[in-house]
C-alpha cells in the first residue's frame, strides 16, 4: 500500500494554510491517514497536537502504480488452467469406456452421488472429425450427448448410489437442445447433477448442461439405469 511507504516524518510535517486545502473529510486522532476515494491519487493527512489543535496537509501519489494492468501480462499467463479432482487414471478406473469412446478428460469439481463438473478438450486428432465435416470439423452432438453422460456416469458409479461398471446403462434423453457447433480447439465444460434417484427400479434422472467459453452448447435430462454386480 501506498500508504505504508510513506515515512512516520510525514505525518508531523509542518502545516500548511488551511486556504489552500479543498474541504476535506478530517480525523482528529494523531497520525491518522485517510483517503478521499479509493481510486484518487490524492491522500490526504490530518495530525492532532492536542485535543484543540490540528493541522492538514494532502500527498499526492498514485496506487496504480503497483497494480500490473491485464493487458502488461503475458497472455500465457493469464489464464489458469482448470482444476484436476480427479485425472484421466482415475476416471479409467471408475468409466468401463475405452479410447476412442472415452470423452472425459478431467474431472474439476466432483460431489459423489450428486453432481460433477468435466471437460472434454476437442481436438483435430479426435478420430470423428475426418468424417464430421472434412471441410469444417464439427464435433457431433450425439458424442455431446454421449460425454455427458460419461460424466453422468462419474457421478452414479458410486457406492453411495449402489451403481456398478458391470451393469450401468444410458437409458434415455429428453428436451435436448443444442445451441452452437462444438469445434476443434474447443474445451467443453459438462455438468451434470442428480434430480431424482429411484433406488428400487436403478433409475436414476439427471440434468445435463455443457459450455464453451461460458456459453451453454448443450442441454437436456438423462437417465440412467444402474443396478448391482
Amino acid at each position: 500500500m501506498a500508504a505504508t511507504a510513506l515515512s512516520n516524518s510525514l505525518l508531523i510535517a509542518p502545516p500548511t494554510s488551511q486556504s489552500s486545502l479543498s474541504p476535506r473529510p478530517t480525523f482528529l486522532c494523531p497520525s491518522r491517514l485517510s483517503l478521499t476515494n479509493q481510486r484518487s491519487q490524492q491522500l490526504t493527512f490530518t495530525h492532532s497536537n492536542n485535543k484543540d489543535k490540528s493541522s492538514q496537509f494532502s500527498v499526492n501519489c498514485s496506487l496504480e502504480t503497483a497494480k500490473v494492468s491485464k493487458e502488461d501480462t503475458p497472455i500465457e499467463l493469464r489464464y489458469e488452467a482448470f482444476p484436476t479432482v480427479i485425472d484421466i487414471n482415475q476416471i479409467r478406473q471408475i468409466l468401463p469406456h475405452r479410447f476412442p469412446f472415452l470423452l472425459v478428460d478431467r474431472v474439476i469439481e466432483y460431489n459423489p452421488g450428486v453432481s460433477a463438473v468435466a471437460i472434454k478438450n476437442v481436438t483435430i486428432n479426435d478420430n470423428f472429425f475426418p468424417g464430421h465435416f472434412p471441410e469444417r470439423p464439427i464435433m457431433p452432438g450425439v458424442l455431446m450427448v454421449e460425454a455427458m453422460a460419461q460424466v453422468g456416469g462419474l457421478v452414479m458409479l458410486q457406492p453411495d448410489v449402489g451403481g456398478s461398471r458391470e451393469n450401468f446403462f444410458f437409458a434415455g434423453i429428453d428436451k435436448v437442445r443444442f445451441r452452437r457447433p462444438v469445434i476443434a480447439g474447443d474445451t467443453l465444460v459438462m455438468r451434470m447433477t442428480l434430480i431424482k434417484l429411484q433406488k428400487r427400479f436403478g433409475i436414476a434422472k439427471m440434468e445435463g448442461k455443457a459450455y464453451v467459453g461460458g456459453d451453454i452448447v448443450c442441454e437436456g435430462e438423462f437417465l440412467m439405469a444402474t443396478g448391482s454386480e
